[in-house]
């Protein structure tokens, strides 16, 4: 089997796992705080959930750009290793924290050292073939999304059984497993002596050269405003859903609703990952970007819940084309030696819609509700769709494959 394949099923399983064990705890995070933190005062759980969850989002923020700039030195493979085993390490030790700010304490340090999956992506990205990127991106991204899925599931079930505590450990061996597969199977060629002899550039110097390539620019806008729109209801969808059915087996809906979205958008990653190699990847973008805007606006008027299941399903069939064709599209345009770190700030930004969504949405939901969040999501879908169509990805400075 040729190494690219190889590359891609053994990160797909550490993508799986590395997502499956990040959503195991996240879900339950109000409920741990209260079970094993002795947290009574709602307003408390609430504050402490938001800031532990938004803590890791500020970290990976700032420290992605400086990781990339060393991956382009010394190797995507060697990064990968560094987030994985010290994720392993850190979200082990979670499992021991006493007090809400031990575990905040742990969270900004897990951003800081993390990027298995920013990682994963520009590795595979370099050992791909070009006209194989597309389906490749779509196969990688099916991973995450499996992982995102499942792992709230297997979290819940866990956490009856053994508690919440336990979830940290499972998790930290997760983690610790899809690292040891890359580090056994993933190879990668990389030429340290070509990359030690590049002139040094610092994070700030990459960031300008990168500002001039306007394709690249728009792609990080375009990155924010996907996870901004994604994540600004996203935390209020159980509230919506109470309020369209009610409270009976409020939990099992509220989980459903968000599971659909998952589940069709694994199944379309790897079929529009495929179209975007016949067709390119900007044609796929601006039909997802399309799409998914349009998928937005009936959810804010519908009436039950087995509309939205509808409506969220499709939904996820356009989210299935937005990362890989983002991801493709990136490799094109950055220059040779900077394909990382261009990885790296475009992880920057997802990082910074998933930490602005869910804050801006909570602020304005009691001013234009659920529903106003949804149009404008639509909104500003349908606007990053005409950005895109009309920006030219034409003048690739890609490096051969």
């Amino acid at each position: 089997m040729q190494q690219w394949k190889i590359n891609l099923i053994v990160l797909w399983f550490g993508n799986f796992l590395t997502l499956a064990g990040m959503t195991m705890i996240m879900p339950f995070l109000s409920l741990y705080l209260q079970s094993d933190f002795g947290l009574t005062d709602e307003h408390e759980v609430a504050a402490w959930t938001g800031v532990i969850f938004a803590g890791n989002f500020v970290t990976a923020f700032l420290f992605q750009p400086i990781w990339g700039r060393l991956a382009d030195r010394h190797g995507r493979k060697v990064m990968l290793l560094r987030s994985g085993f010290g994720m392993a390490a850190v979200t082990v030790l979670m499992g021991f924290a006493t007090e809400p700010w031990q575990l905040l304490a742990l969270r900004l340090l897990n951003g800081t050292i993390s990027g298995f999956n920013p990682a994963a992506v520009a590795l595979v990205s370099a050992t791909t073939p070009k006209d194989k990127m597309g389906v490749a991106m779509g196969v990688l991204q099916s991973g995450m999304i499996a992982g995102t899925v499942l792992g709230p599931l297997m979290g819940g079930a866990f956490a009856d059984l053994y508690g919440f505590r336990p979830i940290f450990y499972i998790t930290g061996a997760l983690l610790f497993c899809a690292s040891l597969l890359a580090l056994i199977l993933v190879k990668e060629k990389f030429d340290r002596e070509k990359a030690a002899a590049e002139p040094q550039m610092s994070v700030l110097q990459g960031w300008k050269e990168l500002r001039g390539i306007r394709p690249l620019m728009v792609l990080l806008a375009v990155t924010f405003l996907i996870q901004f729109s994604q994540m600004n209801a996203q935390s209020l969808m159980p509230l919506f859903v109470q309020e369209l059915h009610g409270t009976a087996n409020l939990a099992f809906w509220s989980g459903t609703v968000g599971a659909v979205t998952g589940i069709s958008n694994m199944l379309a990653s790897p079929l529009l990952g495929r179209l975007s190699d016949r067709i390119g990847s900007h044609r796929v973008l601006v039909f997802s970007l399309a799409g998914a805007g349009l998928m937005f606006i009936p959810q804010a008027f519908v009436g039950a819940v087995w509309q939205l299941l509808i409506v969220r399903f499709l939904l996820g069939i356009f989210l299935g084309g937005l990362v890989p064709s983002v991801n493709t599209l990136i490799r094109m345009h950055a220059p040779e030696g900077m394909e990382t770190r261009a990885y790296s700030f475009n992880s920057s930004m997802l990082s910074l819609g998933n930490m602005v969504g869910p804050v801006f949405g909570g602020v304005t939901s009691g001013l234009i509700g659920i529903e106003g969040l949804f149009l404008l999501s639509a909104a500003l879908l349908l606007l990053n769709a005409a950005l895109v169509a009309h920006t030219s990805f034409t003048k690739a400075t890609a490096r051969p494959s």
